[in-house]
């Protein structure tokens, strides 16, 4: 196989893992240091070691791959990768929640969009965090303007970049951006990322103010809960679920069901009430790096279980369809 392409493989599986980013973004940095050389340039073992983003780890596996071999560390990576089989994945047809290195992604738009596109989506949303988020680099009304600019740049015959953000949702409920640009975007998740135990009355008055409000398209991980991973494990808020959803029901809000196995967010049982409640629901990923557009195998395996109706997931819809939803409400 040609070395770049098993570079960026390497670096996907990675980022599908979870594993370290500085991993992950060594194996793209090779991947980027090759391109445009030839097989004699390649070959050139001394050369290639003396040339920037270029280590040992990278350096096999472009001697493995010049060799006609399916380089180890690629094969061991595909060998670990398991991904859960279900009819609705089949039915996905873009993801509404994913970031760049605008906000904290790990990659440029450039990858995300490249990746969707090899995936088969028809669309990404870029929902980069809000400004009250620093840890993550959250976006200004001035910054998110000037990505917009470059959004519109992405133009496909077979394939749209959705304009998005995802929105803090304050500690009374209120949105973390300007109302009049949050107006101007295709796609508004709303989450929340701070207060998380916030007592159950005042967190469920919270949720239903957000999602009563016009500009907020999907509820982003709606419990906070992590079950497994780097970062621990976090409990889930308490919140009044039948009046959340009921709320997300009345106003047209999608529930997300958020694919990162450390979130399975939100839980069974709540999904369940999400479905008796009438809502609609968004399968999304998540991203934060090209390699993790495709955890929305693990989201669509679970929505089957749990006998979520193909036709209430948003993101099975065609993007005439989901921005005339939008519109709507």
């Amino acid at each position: 196989m040609e070395p770049i392409d098993a570079l960026n493989e390497i670096a996907t599986l990675l980022e599908r893992e979870r594993a370290s980013r500085y991993r992950s973004k060594a194996f793209r940095a090779a991947a980027r240091a090759i391109e445009g050389l030839g097989f004699e340039e390649l070959s050139d073992t001394a050369a290639l070691r003396r040339r920037k983003g270029i280590g040992d780890s990278s350096l096999a596996v472009i001697r493995e791959a010049l060799e006609g071999r399916v380089p180890r560390y690629l094969a061991e990576l595909r060998d670990a990768d398991a991904r859960p089989e279900s009819r609705l994945r089949g039915q996905l047809r873009g993801d509404l929640h994913a970031h760049s290195e605008w906000s904290d992604g790990q990659t440029s738009i450039d990858l995300m969009v490249e990746a969707a596109r090899a995936l088969g989506h028809d669309y990404l949303a870029l929902t980069d965090h809000s400004p009250r988020l620093r840890v993550a680099r959250g976006l200004s009304a001035e910054r998110l303007r000037e990505q917009l600019t470059v959004v519109d740049g992405f133009r496909f015959d077979d394939f749209t970049l959705l304009s998005g953000i995802e929105v803090d949702i304050l500690d009374d409920g209120g949105l973390d951006q300007d109302t009049g640009l949050l107006d101007d975007l295709d796609i508004v998740v709303a989450s929340v990322h701070s207060s998380l135990r916030m007592e159950r009355s005042r967190m469920t008055a919270r949720l239903v103010r957000a999602v009563s409000q016009p500009q907020v398209d999907v509820l982003g991980h709606v419990t906070g809960r992590l079950v497994r991973g780097e970062r621990g494990t976090r409990p889930p808020s308490e919140f009044d679920a039948a009046e959340v959803f009921a709320a997300c029901a009345a106003h047209g809000v999608a529930v997300e069901i958020n694919s990162r196995p450390e979130r399975e967010d939100p839980p069974d049982e709540l999904i369940r009430m999400a479905i008796q409640a009438g809502c609609v629901f968004a399968i999304d990923s998540d991203a934060h790096a090209p390699g993790q557009l495709s955890l929305l195998d693990e989201g669509a395996a679970r929505a089957e279980r749990l006998g979520v109706p193909s036709d209430r997931v948003v993101t099975t819809w065609s993007r005439e369809r989901l921005q005339a939803w939008t519109a709507s409400r």
